[in-house]
């Protein structure tokens, strides 16, 4: 048993070691012991890597949907794309609900960027609370009447703009923000 064990990790770590997949869709960054995160990143394919010197980290560069739907429960795993029914007041002083999805993608020109100042859990740093934060200033320029009329497509490019200034320094693309539904809440905005 621990001749198999010993085998397995020597297989794993060392023969295994040299290379990482990148699937397609994915990219990878490369964090070298010795030099700290290496600046270049490595698209789908199969690369070679000095094994226990560095280890690489794969991103998902695909578009993203972070949906805003009831029945969410971001307790499970706080790095879930997701949230509860997001809270919010009218200009004309009306409680919300607001559902609905923003497509969010990685900048693969600054994965390496985000990954050193922000680590794996950017959507739980990042996105979650950006995105609750600048929904709620948007919508809050409207009144209930405006966004249940034709001022809807209005209310999403506002979003994406104000969530667009937040996530860009940080390496994120905001690709779309779709309200799917905004209905009356008898809970005021936390």
């Amino acid at each position: 048993m621990f001749d198999k064990l010993v085998v397995g990790f020597f297989v794993d770590e060392v023969a295994g070691g040299f290379f990482v997949d990148v699937p397609p869709g994915q990219i990878a960054c490369v964090y070298d012991r010795l030099r700290g995160v290496l600046k270049h990143t490595w698209g789908p394919g199969l690369h070679f890597k000095l094994p226990f010197l560095q280890k690489a980290k794969l991103f998902n560069a695909q578009t993203l949907e972070y949906g805003i739907r009831n029945g969410f429960n971001a307790e499970e795993n706080r790095e879930i794309l997701g949230d509860d029914p997001i809270s919010a007041t009218t200009a004309d002083q009306v409680n919300i609900k607001v559902l609905g999805t923003i497509l969010v993608r990685i900048n693969k020109d600054q994965v390496v960027s985000l990954w050193e100042n922000i680590g794996e859990g950017f959507v739980s740093k990042i996105v979650r609370p950006v995105s609750r934060s600048r929904i709620r200033t948007a919508l809050s320029e409207f009144t209930m009447q405006q966004l249940n009329s034709t001022a809807r497509h209005e209310a999403e490019r506002r979003i994406k703009e104000q969530i667009e200034m937040e996530f860009a320094p940080k390496g994120l693309i905001v690709e779309g923000v779709l309200l799917s539904e905004i209905s009356l809440s008898n809970q005021p905005p936390q």
